[in-house]
């Protein structure tokens, strides 16, 4: 039994209820969880609804608390619940039973103790059951930053959420391969530093493992930056150095010419580069569509056809846009900050990101026929293949249909950070205007915002801050001025802290098992503070605070399930058997009476709360995944930790000598555990054998 269960089935007696006594259909039904346990489990506020319903379509005046009792004398009835008290004006609120609820709770956990995450797969089901969540999205220029990891363990987690709540979910991540950002490297690479494809992989060989290709076009791209504006950061862009440019997108663009081979090259190299980093944070993709076969393969020419024949685009031939394709908006007031943004193609012919990425939606939602060739990129430890897209069909694999069938979702999630709103905008109106059958609501913009340091982060990394910057709450990063924080360096840096505590805890530790240890509790820090926020909250990263083993942490919750795993390690079988056992068969014998005394007594309501906190995983899942919002999941686990912590101090779990409460006490700590790992396998976290 979970709690949603019980709370569906109640719901449903309630509509069953209001429509055979008071003849009132009812649709939603708003549950409510009381602050106290001595309220009872649930809530019902539904007898003011009805009441308001029944005068508006009968015009009788009944109290909401007449109308109250008499749902509540049939929720009575209801197989799991003890009693039903009605509050004040009308509140309905229900107590469960307490021993029927932990046998069924804890007997369902020992049959289907499968992870619903572990059910995940990708590309399998019917068009309109598939979910499609895009993320991560690095420009392939340079060496990820702290910006990214936000993107990637946002959509990651959004993903087994979406999974674990029993979707097919498909994971794309989108590489813009022929962009500005991708030309400007190129431009260094051909016009800084005077290289070939062939002195670039000459290069590429030689560099050292502590400096890898993509930190090479870190620095290379911050050295661009200054090359426009001869050298002084202070200094205006020169036009001339920015038509290199220009021309760079263009055959970058055009394809089948040196320039675009080293693009190819560069991109190429730095996409595996990223893939190696979200990897040490547990994060896969399915497949990874290009930009240049948006292209290539013309699906920006139907896209293009579609949008001018619905006049969603069109021809400006005079003014500053001249010789450009515009789409005009209904929304937002037309700035000169967002004027560009409603360029979808330049009047030197190349296409803008919101042009390309109406194309790349329409695919997703399957609405352009048209489809990439697929060869494999990457084969994960696990054996799962991430895809890249490709448009030279000799080159693609699975021409016999071995490939997943990818694209063609009912919902898609774009996991794009918030400052890109007014494109996304601009996307999902294009997307509406060539398919209203689908509309603008098919396309989800999952929007962030972005992830800053603070003082005392950037001092541990060895930033040089001025001493106002020092005052400051945070420190914005920027690519192209060189600042900011690699995401490797991040993730390695986190992990040096972690082995430091893990080895004065446990000196006797391998070496192996202390840096696997580290790292298990470096990602749980690193995910859990970038998840711990909600979506719309400017996050300042902090090792002292993201590491601490105390407070709102990963490692504090990953703590709090190391300490029950350890309580199992040292139980004997034969006990874990005998509680196992008498609360699995709590009818049999007295065993229903003594499980009730136990959860009645004088800790009763503490030991009750614990249970029904464990069984509100499901309900807390669905609600992030309805919300797209992993920060209600993170919230949960922390609170699990915190309850199962006092627990833990409170109880003589292996001590306790009378049986019956020794029983109840195992099983408690047992559906935590379970639950507690769960819903940080969710998050992405392992739990460690020892902190």
């Amino acid at each position: 039994m979970k709690t949603l269960d019980l709370q569906e089935t109640l719901r449903e007696r309630v509509r069953r209820i209001a429509l055979e006594k008071f003849n009132i259909k009812l649709d939603a039904i708003i549950a409510e969880i009381p602050p106290r346990t001595e309220l009872g489990d649930l809530a019902f506020p539904v007898a003011f609804e009805l009441a308001k319903r029944i005068k508006m379509e009968r015009g009788e005046k009944l109290p909401p608390r007449s109308i109250a009792e008499e749902l509540g004398l049939a929720l009575e009835n209801t197989e799991g619940v003890s009693r039903v008290e009605v509050a004040g004006a009308g509140y309905i609120n229900v107590f469960y039973d307490r021993a029927t609820f932990l046998h069924r709770f804890f007997h369902s956990l020992q049959t289907n103790g499968v992870s619903g995450e572990e059910k995940a797969s990708a590309s399998t089901a019917s068009a309109s059951d598939k979910i499609i969540v895009e993320h991560t999205n690095i420009n392939p220029n340079k060496a990820a930053h702290i910006g990214h990891l936000r993107n990637a363990v946002l959509g990651d987690t959004f993903v087994r959420i979406m999974r674990t709540a029993g979707h097919t979910v498909e994971v794309q991540n989108y590489v813009d391969n022929t962009g500005v950002q991708v030309a400007d490297v190129i431009v260094g690479f051909e016009h800084v530093e005077g290289m070939t494809l062939e002195t670039v992989r000459e290069l590429d060989a030689s560099l050292p493992p502590e400096r890898p290709f993509d930190y090479y076009c870190w620095d290379l791209y911050a050295r661009v930056g200054l090359f426009y504006r001869h050298g002084d950061a202070n200094a205006k862009e020169d036009p001339e150095r920015l038509r290199l440019r220009s021309e760079t997108l263009r055959l970058i663009e055009e394809g089948d010419n040196p320039t675009a081979d080293l693009a190819e090259y560069v991109a190429t190299r730095v996409l595996d580069c990223h893939l190696n980093t979200m990897l040490r944070l547990g994060i896969s993709y399915d497949v990874l569509p290009r930009e240049s076969e948006i292209l290539h393969l013309h699906f920006w020419d139907k896209a293009f056809e579609r949008l001018r024949e619905t006049n969603a685009i069109r021809y400006e031939a005079e003014g500053r846009n001249a010789g450009c394709w515009v789409m005009p908006t209904n929304f937002h007031a037309s700035t000169d900050e967002h004027e560009a943004d409603k360029i979808i193609v330049r009047s030197n012919g190349t296409v803008t990101y919101a042009g390309k990425d109406i194309a790349y939606q329409l695919w997703k939602l399957g609405r352009l026929r048209l489809d990439f060739y697929y060869k494999p990129f990457r084969r994960y430890p696990n054996d799962h293949i991430a895809w890249i897209t490709t448009s030279d069909e000799s080159k693609a694999v699975g021409a016999n249909g071995s490939t997943p069938n990818f694209g063609g979702g009912g919902k898609i999630y774009n996991v794009i950070d918030s400052r890109q709103s007014y494109t996304q905008d601009i996307v999902r109106q294009g997307v509406a205007a060539v398919a209203p059958e689908v509309g603008a609501n098919a396309s989800i913009h999952l929007s962030y915002e972005m992830v800053a340091l603070s003082p005392a982060a950037c001092q541990e990394l060895g930033i040089e801050l001025s001493t106002e910057d020092q005052k400051r709450a945070y420190i914005e990063m920027s690519g192209r001025k060189g600042l900011g924080v690699k995401a490797d360096d991040l993730i390695t840096r986190l992990e040096m802290v972690a082995k430091v505590e893990v080895s004065e805890r446990h000196p006797d530790l391998a070496e192996a098992d202390a840096t696997a240890t580290a790292h298990a509790i470096a990602v749980g820090a690193l995910r859990y503070f970038l998840l711990k926020w909600t979506r719309n909250s400017v996050i300042a990263f902090d090792f002292k605070e993201a590491l601490s083993f105390e407070g709102e942490t990963g490692p504090y919750c990953q703590y709090a399930a190391v300490r029950a795993n350890s309580i199992f390690r040292k139980l004997d079988d034969e006990v874990y058997a005998q509680a196992t056992k008498f609360v699995s068969q709590m009818n049999e014998g007295d065993a229903n009476a003594k499980i009730t005394d136990v959860l009645g007594g004088e800790t009763g309501d503490e030991l009750w709360t614990m249970i029904a906190l464990a069984a509100r995983l499901d309900e807390t899942i669905a609600q992030s995944a309805a919300q797209a919002e992993p920060a209600y999941l993170a919230k949960y686990a922390f609170q699990l930790a915190r309850a199962f912590n006092l627990f833990y101090h409170r109880h003589r779990i292996i001590a306790e000598e009378d049986a019956a409460r020794r029983s109840v006490l195992v099983a408690i700590a047992d559906v935590a555990r379970g639950q507690l790992t769960r819903s940080l396998a969710t998050l992405g976290i392992q739990v460690p054998e020892r902190m």
